[in-house]
């Protein structure tokens, strides 16, 4: 049966829930029967799971994946050893084996669901999300060697895209006779033949250019969170490697989550530093999730998108908006109003391909203190998918917009945005907006307006993309608003800045004792019902 059994082989089934003594898991999961075992057990998880309404969750993803003509299946840790325990061990003691098969098995189910898929793409990979534990990159240690962990941090650096040797072909110089492929594993290995089967010479070898196969690379280094670092210690960083359809998934300054297998690496330069055998290590991503993508529309159900068409037809649904925008914070329904405005945004227009009118809508703020200006940006912050909160004394010109500076690993001149370019497509926070000097203020003219930043600084001539709305709270001259005089000689702001805001409020602290004593009622009561010593 082994010898003629060919796809008749594929349907016995084995038992693999028993490692065999004296056999490392690595080795068991690559032989022939293993391997079709695992292949046959996935692709019925992939076919047959299903979530508590009886919807049938990976042939849903995989349709979604396929109309976007995407390479990534995510696939939920906790269905996995739901469904199938021993693949949730095996994925985490031995990553690097079984995620090959189940990318194989993955791509089968595609092309039988889409026969001609493979056009389009040749391989489809298994993301693996859900990890039920975080570590943090302080406390990695020797025993995640080779095992699938989850960390997050702070994207500081990432480098240009590169092709890496996917399989390679070898040219011998004095025959001429190709060798291969050469399948290239790891990041460090070089899979250079040994000797030429056809004239028997050991070389030199040159690489095909042509028939060798490349795929994207890209590394990117993350560091620890600002707020989980502890006190008086500097922040660890860890290098990640993105390869495929994984580069450009996430721009430096971004939070994110990557899920990948910790893997080591020789490192000469740090041999020659400490004498002995050191391994530099590195994570391979197999899934970087950003903190916004919570809300990405890929992960919308069909339900939720029902939902939401139910609520677009409610005729409340203005007001509804408004109420459920910083409850916490008493009256101020025009203010809330305004940042309802903001948060949605209008619709950008694109006149003939020639001239873009914005569609973001920037909110100014002007009012005396202690009227929860701040307290409203600060929401909006922990709110927004997108955000980047700033403070006029501690933002500067180049903070706002764009920096140069010179790259420590690459020693060139790199380019690094400002609040604004990290803030595209999202909003722009600024509180204390009168604090400003004059020339850091003028500094967002052209991002308000054209929403674009022009770059000309150490020969990089450029226009980076600034798609955001920006909401500011500034204080008026000598500390409170005069309704005497004009709006325009209360705040200390030029005209062409204030003409940049679609929505001006001037929030004032009036004395109303009937409007006091409901405002002190709510503080009291939110004080009483959010204390965390309140029983029943």
């Amino acid at each position: 049966r082994e010898e003629g059994g060919g796809l008749e082989g594929a349907d016995v089934q084995i038992n693999i829930e028993d490692l065999p003594e004296g056999t490392s898991l690595r080795d068991f999961i690559e032989t022939d029967m293993v391997r079709r075992e695992v292949k046959r057990r996935f692709a019925q998880f992939l076919k047959t799971f299903t979530d508590e309404s009886g919807r049938s969750v990976y042939k849903d993803l995989i349709r979604r994946m396929c109309d976007a003509n995407k390479q990534s299946l995510e696939v939920s840790y906790m269905h996995l050893s739901q469904a199938q325990p021993v693949f949730g061990i095996w994925v985490a003691d031995a990553p690097g084996a079984i995620l090959e098969v189940l990318d194989d098995s993955a791509m089968e189910v595609v092309s039988q669901l889409y026969p001609h898929y493979h056009e389009i793409h040749q391989d489809v990979y298994i993301r693996i999300t859900d990890l039920p534990i975080v570590d943090k990159l302080r406390d990695i240690r020797q025993v995640h060697l080779n095992a699938l962990l989850k960390v997050s941090g702070v994207v500081t650096r990432r480098t240009n895209v590169f092709p890496q040797l996917k399989l390679v072909k070898w040219d011998c110089s004095k025959c001429g006779y190709t060798l291969g492929p050469f399948a290239q594993k790891n990041v460090g290995d070089e899979s250079k033949p040994k000797s030429c089967p056809e004239c028997q010479s050991h070389g030199p070898f040159t690489i095909n250019q042509e028939e060798t196969v490349y795929r994207n690379y890209q590394k990117m280094t993350i560091q620890e969170t600002p707020g989980t670092v502890p006190a008086g210690r500097l922040p660890r960083y860890k290098d990640v490697i993105l390869v495929g359809d994984l580069i450009d998934c996430a721009r430096p300054g971004e939070q994110v989550e990557v899920t990948g297998i910790y893997t080591n690496n020789l490192d000469t330069s740090l041999n020659v530093k400490n004498g002995f055998p050191v391994f530099a290590t590195v994570i391979e991503a197999n899934h970087v999730s950003k903190k916004e993508d919570l809300y990405s529309p890929f992960r919308l159900t069909d339900d939720d998108v029902q939902k939401i068409k139910d609520l677009s037809k409610d005729p409340k649904i203005l007001d509804k908006v408004i109420e459920s925008i910083a409850p916490s914070i008493f009256g101020h329904k025009e203010i809330k109003t305004a940042i309802a405005l903001s948060m949605f945004g209008g619709q950008s227009k694109d006149v003939g391909g020639k001239h873009r009118i914005r569609g973001d809508i920037n909110v100014l703020l002007l009012g005396d203190p202690g009227t929860a200006k701040s307290q409203f940006l600060k929401y909006v912050e922990k709110s927004t998918p997108r955000a980047v909160f700033t403070t006029g004394k501690g933002a500067s010109a180049v903070g706002l917009t764009a920096s140069v500076r010179l790259d420590p690993m690459t020693r060139e001149w790199t380019l690094e945005g400002g609040a604004l370019v990290l803030a595209d497509t999202g909003i722009c926070l600024i509180d204390e907006f009168d604090k400003m000097s004059d020339q850091d203020r003028t500094s967002i003219h052209e991002a308000m307006e054209q929403q674009s930043i022009s770059i000309s600084k150490a020969g990089i001539v450029c226009t980076l993309q600034a798609r955001c709305a920006v909401m500011a709270a500034a204080n008026p001259k000598g500390g409170r608003y005069n309704p005497t005089l004009h709006l325009h000689e209360n705040v200390d702001l030029t005209e062409p800045i204030l003409s940049r805001f679609d929505v001006l409020r001037v929030v004032r602290d009036t004395v109303d004792p009937i409007e006091d004593e409901k405002l002190a009622r709510f503080v009291v009561g939110s004080h009483a019902a959010s204390h965390p010593d309140l029983v029943g």
